[in-house]
């Protein structure tokens, strides 16, 4: 991967996005459909993971926020939670590192965006292990710190990142050791970018069945999922051009321009 710089910070006064962390009007917001251009990132998002899932199938979406999975997650035994106590949560105050759920509980586990939040990732890799059915599915969509996505995040002081993280060691956050909730978005990298040390550390939990980058251009158009900046309104014609345009350009240099990465873990049994 290539690092702009090793390690970064924003305190949460600096952040240059709207409604940092307000759940409920993100979910409102998004109720209201202002625009195609949120609705179009999140079914990007979410769709493909139906590929996983199938009719009767248990699931569960861990660190859900405000929930938009529900819109997109064809599943009548799906449910969402979250550290939290929010209203439109099926399970409140769910710390994924220690769930409280019965072993082998779920056909599959989605985490969506929120890897790069987790403390002690090797906790929370035991933690999903263990609550997963046999051939359970961990579903992930995570962000994907390219030069561009690094760039942005310096601009916006949205959330920092952290190359020298030891995400192997469950004595040690990996996120700010200040603010353990906060985000780091190289958490992805160190955990999956090199196989063999994955392997080493979870390899007996988990077989990377999809580990797939993406572009993603309408994201950085798209006005924030939970916190808000601005955007210009378009239809789903002109997004799907500015993708495909974008697309072109992501593949040959996907550590310059991707955005985001689709990854499908499946429990060794």
């Amino acid at each position: 991967m290539i690092k702009i710089i090793k390690k970064t910070k924003f305190l949460k006064n600096e952040n240059k996005m709207k409604n940092f962390g307000d759940i409920e009007k993100a979910l409102k917001s998004f109720k209201k459909r202002k625009s195609d251009n949120l609705y179009y990132v999140l079914r990007e998002r979410f769709e493909w993971m139906n590929n996983y899932i199938k009719e009767d199938d248990v699931g569960l979406e861990v660190g859900a926020g405000a929930g938009f999975s529900k819109e997109f997650i064809i599943n009548k035994n799906f449910k969402i939670s979250d550290f939290a106590n929010h209203e439109h949560l099926n399970f409140k105050n769910i710390d994924a590192h220690n769930t409280g759920f019965k072993d082998n509980s779920f056909d599959y586990v989605i985490a969506s965006h929120m890897i790069h939040h987790i403390a002690y990732p090797v906790k929370f890799f035991k933690e999903i292990y263990r609550i997963l059915k046999k051939d359970g599915k961990l579903i992930i969509y995570e962000s994907y710190a390219s030069v561009l996505l690094q760039f942005i995040e310096m601009i916006m002081k949205h959330e920092g990142f952290d190359w020298t993280k030891n995400v192997w060691d469950p004595t040690i956050t990996a996120t700010d050791d200040e603010d353990v909730w906060s985000g780091n978005i190289a958490i992805p990298h160190l955990l999956f970018d090199n196989r063999e040390v994955f392997n080493k550390n979870l390899g007996s939990y988990f077989k990377i069945e999809l580990d797939k980058t993406l572009h993603e251009f309408s994201f950085l158009n798209s006005g924030g999922v939970s916190s808000k900046t601005f955007c210009i309104p378009l239809n789903y014609f002109f997004i799907k051009i500015l993708d495909k345009i974008y697309y072109i350009l992501t593949k040959p240099f996907p550590k310059i321009f991707a955005i985001g990465r689709r990854l499908v873990l499946k429990k060794n049994n």
